[in-house]
């Protein structure tokens, strides 16, 4: 018996797949570490794919 594979998840069609990223504020703090931030994609919040039908309307009953 094969075994059922899950379909591909679809990439974001805004960030396509790349959801974060780190953006440096310039300079270091007192311990020399890079100051950053991290930017997420408003689309798809991070997550890198695109969300399906079915999550959209999480309220919604068969």
């Amino acid at each position: 018996m094969t075994h059922r594979t899950r379909p591909p998840s679809q990439s974001c069609a805004n960030c396509d797949g790349f959801a974060s990223a780190a953006v440096t504020l310039g300079g270091r703090d007192r311990h020399g570490h890079l100051r950053t931030i991290s930017a997420h994609c408003p689309v798809c919040h991070g997550t890198g794919t695109a969300r399906p039908l079915a999550r959209l309307r999480e309220d919604a009953r068969a």
